[in-house]
C-alpha cells in the first residue's frame, strides 16, 4: 500500500498552517524581537546557502537564485522603508506593509500551486523513473527565483529591523527591561 497520499495531506496541513501564521504576522502591529529576528536570519541563511549548493549545478538556476535573491533584498529595502515603526512602554513595535506582504506571499504560493496542479502527472513519471517525485519540480529556474526572492526579502527585511530596533533604542538594557514583563516574586 502507498502512503503517497497520506504524505501530501500531511505535508498539505503543515504548509497551509505555516502560510496561515505568515499571512497573520504580515497583518498589524508586532513586537520587534531582535533575538528572534536574528534565528530567523540564521535559518534563511543556512537555506539560503543549501539552495545555493544546489543551484551550483545549473547556470540557469545559479542565474535565478543570484536574481531572485537580489529582488528579494530590493523588495526589502522598499519594505522597510513602508514599515511604521512605534516606541511604546513596552518596547518598539513595527506594523509591516501588508500589501507588500501578501503580494510576496501570494505570488510564491500561486507559482507553488500552478507548478503542483499542471506538472501532477510529471511527478508521477519522475517519481516511478528517478524514485523521487520531486526531481522536476524542482528545476524550474522561475520557481526556484520565486524561493530565492522570498528567501532575500526576509533576511535583509529582518536584518532591517534589527538595525533599526538599535537605532531607536531597543538594544539597550533601559528598553529591554521595559519590554520585558515584571518577574514573579
Amino acid at each position: 500500500m502507498s502512503h503517497d497520499p497520506y504524505v501530501f495531506a500531511a505535508m498539505a496541513v503543515l504548509i497551509l498552517f505555516a502560510l496561515y501564521r505568515r499571512f497573520r504576522s504580515v497583518f498589524g502591529r508586532q513586537h520587534l524581537r531582535p533575538a528572534k529576528l536574528k534565528s530567523r536570519i540564521a535559518i534563511l541563511a543556512v537555506v539560503a546557502v543549501l539552495f545555493g549548493i544546489r543551484a551550483l549545478h545549473s547556470p540557469a538556476m545559479l542565474g535565478a537564485g543570484i536574481v531572485g535573491l537580489a529582488a528579494g533584498a530590493a523588495f526589502a529595502w522598499w519594505g522597510l522603508k513602508l514599515t511604521r515603526f512605534d516606541v511604546m512602554p513596552g518596547g518598539v513595535f513595527y506594523t509591516p506593509n501588508a500589501y507588500l506582504g501578501a503580494a510576496l506571499g501570494a505570488v510564491l504560493i500561486g507559482r507553488i500551486a500552478y507548478r503542483f496542479v499542471a506538472l501532477y502527472p510529471a511527478l508521477q513519471t519522475a517519481k516511478a523513473e528517478t524514485g523521487s517525485a520531486f526531481a522536476g519540480y524542482t528545476s524550474s529556474p522561475l520557481t526556484f527565483a520565486l524561493f530565492a526572492l522570498v528567501i532575500g526579502y526576509y533576511i535583509v527585511y529582518c536584518a532591517g529591523l534589527i538595525s533599526r530596533a538599535n537605532a531607536l533604542g531597543a538594544g539597550t538594557p533601559e528598553a529591554r527591561d521595559v519590554a520585558s514583563p515584571p518577574s514573579a516574586p
